[in-house]
């Protein structure tokens, strides 16, 4: 496999760990990448593809799954935290027996404590007892398109002729760490795939609530405003309670300009294919609308909604920040003769309806 190919590259700083010796970074690894100092790397591996998250969830696989279940349900857990990707190129003439046996006697070493390991040629990674393919392995990783991708292919497609997986936990005060080492056989040459996650409380306080005067002046001015006071659960169209202090502004300004029209637009980041981003930004647009309509009072004859997917990004999606900036709601203000301010192409959808 190409060891120069840049995947993923995020720069972060340079902490370099080995398998119970440091190890250099060698030329050939991607550009920004380390290895995480918990975990390291196996001897004469490279590293061709890293992504750090700040704060994100991960489903590490914790026992047995069924082979119809690719990331997520029984034998998986979901965790949240810092979290770190990174595809190690292994050298060859290694089985990936070796290379799990050196992943845990290393973790021991720092403290770990072992939590599954499995192999899918003799069934122990599978809910049924039975060998099964190892790009089921692979699959397990996540969800390949939201993944960056390892030497220009999917992850799982270098789980051809096998897998073996090794889950370790390390507690400490601030929270724990686990380490899930996926090791995977192919033609191609044999890979690491390794992820860490420091659990740790997120940061709050990071949203300020925008207020009705500011929303008004935007209207005014340029006849839009983007918001991202409105939350939502996880791919659904449900919004969060801590979501009220911007509705409540919303409706504020809504209630002290009765003449006032609004379009609102849902937006997504680009994990996840284009229709299904586009009806979620619709169905989160809609439920925005339907809010405002039962919670308030506001009259559903000024108000739309429509949704634009992620075909209307405002920050790049190759990092967590700036796919956060890219789901937003956006209000714009609506004449129902003329179309929306600044809108999103195309007459609005669901015009005066609240869902």
């Amino acid at each position: 496999m190409a060891s120069t190919n840049r995947i993923g590259a995020i720069a972060v700083l340079l902490i370099v760990g080995g398998l119970g010796m440091a190890l250099p970074v060698r030329a050939a690894d991607v550009e920004g990448s380390s290895d995480h100092p918990l975990v390291g790397r196996y001897e004469g591996a490279e590293i061709v593809g890293y992504a750090v998250s700040e704060y994100d969830e991960a489903n590490l696989v914790e026992g047995p799954f069924s082979p119809t279940s690719t990331n997520g349900g029984t034998g998986f857990k979901t965790v949240e935290g810092r979290s770190a990707l990174i595809y190690y190129a292994l050298p060859q003439g290694h089985s990936t027996l070796e290379v799990l046996r050196n992943y845990e006697e290393g973790l021991k070493a720092k403290g770990f404590s072992e939590v599954f390991t499995c192999a899918t040629k003799n069934g122990s990674c599978f809910e049924s007892g039975q060998p099964e393919g190892g790009y089921l392995l692979g699959q397990a990783v996540g969800d390949p398109l939201s993944l960056p991708k390892l030497s220009d292919d999917y992850v799982h497609n270098w789980f051809q002729e096998g897998g073996r997986y090794l889950l370790a936990r390390l507690e400490r005060p601030e929270g724990a760490v686990y380490a899930a080492v996926y090791l995977g056989e192919s033609g191609s040459g044999n890979v690491a795939v390794v992820r860490v996650v420091e659990t740790k409380a997120m940061e709050t306080g990071k949203i300020r609530v925008v207020t009705a005067k500011e929303i008004g002046s935007a209207l005014s001015d340029v006849g839009k405003i983007a918001v991202y006071g409105i939350l939502f659960d996880f791919d659904k169209d449900i919004i969060k309670p801590e979501s009220k202090p911007t509705l409540d502004q919303i409706a504020q300004l809504l209630t002290s300009e009765p003449d006032l029209k609004l379009n609102i637009v849902g937006h997504t980041d680009n994990q996840g294919g284009a229709d299904y981003n586009l009806d979620l930004s619709r169905r989160r647009a809609a439920s925005v609308v339907a809010a405002l309509v039962s919670q308030y009072g506001i009259a559903a004859d000024r108000l739309a909604s429509d949704g634009a997917g992620m075909t209307q990004p405002v920050a790049s999606n190759d990092t967590e920040e700036g796919r956060a900036k890219n789901r937003r709601v956006e209000l714009q203000r609506y004449d129902p003769g003329g179309g929306a301010s600044g809108g999103s192409g195309g007459a609005p959808a669901n015009s005066g309806n609240a869902g």
